[in-house]
């Protein structure tokens, strides 16, 4: 997948099939706009093509009430690719280019620069100065410039539209299950690995410590999780919290340990997928209660990774 960032090196000799949101976490609802668009470039012999912004465009203008990211930029962009997306056109966004009007973004960068033949938006999308910019001023503004504007319908689960603000709130509640049907994969974190205090190897349960480059973590508590290390995702549990048994600390840590494997893994970027959610963080008296604890953590774990449902999941992660 081909990825400008900015549109003045942007300039395509092919006409393109269009779409532009923020696309944060690639929902089931974003995923069904990308599938659109793949359809339709391989229809009309296009090139598909996702705009998005980067930073988020209310952390430019509205910063006290801008969301939390549930994917850094480069996890986004891998997505669009897996989605099958051939080019992407980050813009950073900033107060100077808040002031283009809709029309404008419309004609100098989807017509001229990207020689748009059909443009889709998610529903309830709206984009250029004061969010002028809707399908219906789309539509309107398509016929004028000669392409073809469309939306494509939201999807729903339960009955209620799937958001990343709905996934945002369901993260907060530990309702890993759920989001991981809107979202049609588990929700993950990556970072680096980083030294921790080596307690889990004293009490025979040695943790990968995680500085995670997302921002969006789940409720603090116990999970089974999914770890890729080497190409393969491997059978883990995931402690995330404060460690009040001990130091009861500020920041949050999170703390993984990988079944069956004795590599050391300091300073590898790992990735971690939120299966199942096991129990709340609780203080225990000492560490004896602790382990004893931890011993009942992993055989609920194993015993949630025989089920044949998790098996093919994790094969296909």
């Amino acid at each position: 997948m081909k990825i400008f960032h900015g549109t003045e090196n942007a300039n395509i000799a092919r006409p393109t099939v269009v779409t532009l949101g923020v696309f944060d976490g690639l929902h089931l609802g974003h995923q069904r706009i990308m599938q659109t668009v793949v359809e339709r470039a391989k229809a009309i012999n296009a090139v598909s093509t996702a705009i998005t912004f980067d930073p988020h465009p209310r952390s430019v203008l509205h910063p006290q009430s801008a969301p939390p990211l549930l994917q850094t930029l480069d996890q986004r962009l891998a997505n669009f690719e897996v989605l099958g997306i051939e080019q992407a056109i980050v813009i950073p966004f900033d107060l100077k280019f808040a002031q283009m009007d809709a029309t404008e973004f419309l004609s100098d960068i989807v017509r001229d620069r990207l020689h748009a033949k059909e443009v889709y938006l998610g529903k309830g999308f709206e984009f250029g100065k004061d969010r002028g910019g809707n399908i219906e001023l789309l539509r309107k503004v398509s016929r004028e410039l000669g392409f073809f504007a469309d939306e494509v319908d939201e999807v729903r689960l339960r009955g209620e539209r799937i958001s990343s603000s709905r996934i945002r709130n369901l993260l907060a509640d530990g309702k890993v299950n759920l989001v991981r049907r809107m979202l049609g994969r588990p929700y993950g974190v990556e970072g680096v690995i980083i030294r921790g205090n080596r307690r889990g190897h004293t009490i025979g349960f040695p943790t990968a410590n995680l500085k995670p480059h997302n921002r969006v973590i789940p409720r603090f508590g116990v999970y089974a999780t999914a770890t890729l290390v080497d190409g393969t995702w491997r059978r883990s549990i995931t402690n995330i919290g404060v460690r009040p048994t001990f130091e009861n600390e500020a920041e949050p840590s999170i703390e993984t340990y990988l079944f069956d494997f004795d590599g050391d893994l300091y300073g590898d970027v790992l990735r971690v997928r939120f299966l199942h959610r096991i129990r709340d963080e609780r203080k225990f008296n000492g560490i004896d209660e602790l382990k004893a604890q931890i011993e009942k953590d992993t055989a609920r774990a194993l015993n949630y990774f025989k089920h044949d449902g998790v098996r093919n999941m994790l094969e296909i992660l």
